[in-house]
């Protein structure tokens, strides 16, 4: 079924959502981990036939594809092995001290807890791994909130289909009846946000739906954390002594970088920063391969044309290569126009498209790094020796959630240390990530308890330990 969710049918699912959350949220975490195990294999066995639905909505491919099932299992693991450690859980414990400094501390304990059912918007460009059981899903799982997920319009017979494996798999561990399940229709999410039994909302997708989304989020009467991963140029710094060293390479794995899945990656390179005169790009149109590429469905289609003449046409900007509609295209302009109205160049292109900035003097770059908004990364193709590079660091540090040095940011490794996120407008909540085990944390709040008995704590807060959990104690 995956035609609109009507009002009646969003109440139902809602309710359950809520009365999951509360059996859910009473597990130990440690509780949690076989159904996420067990969500994780379900896919993995179900694979083949998702896998052809996929293609068929996306035109992904198979290999792309089955490679996104992949990280979908490991990360939902990867989860469950979080929850069973329960480091997560921040566990601290302050004895009582009549001597504390500031006067007679009393005994307090702090721990993570829950926030309630989350609802999780799908990504259009990864149908499994930032989709209805992607990262969003699994880490608010893991951290005890029931789970309802916005279906993406660019693959409904997939999101359907991979919402039956969840719930069948969730059935098979006995987990909460509403602990999981799928809406379908702009409607239905935009009234899913605002309604007071959802309690946090996980988006990915484009700056202007993200924002509104946001938006009605925060101004509920009982406002909501909203993380939105928006959007992102994601510039490229390359220092004179790197193009004069490694000139052919840094093109030829930029080309690589910025068409990779027909350019419609979050991390994609929008901006590459050369010096003028070393004739980087000039060597852009012969590495850029000239064929049309498969953008994702009509309404990418059409807002990339749209975006991509924008930028075409904006003043001082030249087209370096160009084939047919959707094939890679390369625009060029110089860091002076682009220093003069940084908001018409630092736009993203959601599609194979970059822009080529040349400068003369390598301050420019750092100018360049002072006017970037908010990005998900920022790349440096650099040389040890360049005097440039720690300023030039520092100043991409604050404006960026991953700063690469000589690689690409394409590739989002799913790993404890992993910061996917970023200032405004990258996404709505900086201080998160939206890969790796640290998402969890955006599903859950402290709860300090002050001379509470040793039998009414929480287990993760009790002297005796019986969870086996780290412990900060005094």
């Amino acid at each position: 079924m995956t035609g609109a969710t009507s009002p009646q049918e969003l109440a139902h699912k809602l309710d359950a959502a809520s009365g999951a959350f509360e059996r859910w949220s009473r597990l130990q975490p440690a509780d949690r981990a076989p159904a996420l195990e067990a969500i994780a294999s379900a896919l993995e066995e179900a694979a083949p036939k998702l896998v052809a639905i996929a293609d068929e909505e996306t035109a992904l491919g198979e290999p792309r594809l089955n490679g996104e099932v992949v990280r979908t299992a490991f990360q939902l693991r990867l989860f469950a092995q979080a929850v069973t450690r329960g480091e997560y859980l921040g566990a601290t414990i302050d004895r009582a001290d009549p001597e504390w400094p500031m006067g007679a501390r009393p005994d307090l304990r702090r721990v993570l807890e829950p926030l309630g059912p989350v609802l999780v918007f799908s990504a259009s460009n990864f149908p499994f791994a930032f989709s209805v059981a992607g990262g969003d899903t699994a880490s608010a799982l893991a951290a005890g909130c029931s789970v309802v997920v916005k279906a993406h319009s660019g693959h409904p017979r997939l999101s359907a289909a991979t919402a039956e494996v969840v719930q069948q798999a969730l059935e098979s561990v006995g987990a909460p009846d509403g602990l999981f399940d799928v809406i379908f229709g702009t409607d239905a999410g935009r009234t899913a946000i605002a309604d007071p039994r959802v309690k946090a909302g996980a988006f990915t997708g484009s700056i202007e739906a993200g924002r509104a989304l946001f938006d009605i989020a925060t101004g509920r009467p009982e406002p909501i954390p909203f993380f939105g991963e928006l959007g992102s140029v994601n510039p490229v710094f390359v220092t004179k002594g790197a193009a004069e060293r490694r000139g052919p390479a840094i093109v030829s794995e930029f080309v690589g970088s910025f068409t990779l899945g027909a350019g419609q990656f979050c991390t994609k390179p929008g901006i590459l920063l050369v010096p003028a005169g070393a004739g980087l790009a000039d060597q852009l149109p012969g590495a850029v391969p000239d064929k049309p590429l498969t953008l994702l469905n009509d309404r990418v289609r059409t807002s990339y044309a749209s975006t991509l003449d924008e930028l075409r046409n904006t003043a001082g900007v030249h087209v370096l290569a160009s084939g047919g509609p959707t094939s890679p295209t390369v625009l060029r302009t110089t860091s002076a126009e682009l220093l003069g109205s940084p908001e018409a160049y630092l736009r993203e292109v959601f599609g194979p498209a970059t822009l080529v900035v040349e400068y003369t003097d390598e301050s420019e770059l750092l100018e360049v790094a002072e006017v970037v908004d908010g990005q998900l990364t920022a790349t440096i193709q650099g040389e040890d020796d360049d005097e440039i590079a720690g300023e030039l660091i520092e100043l991409l540090a604050a404006k960026a959630g991953r700063v690469l040095w000589n690689q690409w940011p394409t590739g989002v490794s799913v790993t404890y240390a992993q910061q996917h996120g970023g200032p405004y407008p990258a996404t709505t909540a900086p201080a998160t990530t939206s890969v790796g085990t640290e998402a969890i944390y955006r599903f859950l709040r402290p709860v300090a308890y002050q001379n509470v008995p040793q039998h009414l704590l929480p287990p993760a807060l009790r002297d005796a330990n019986p969870m086996g959990i780290p412990q900060r104690i005094s």
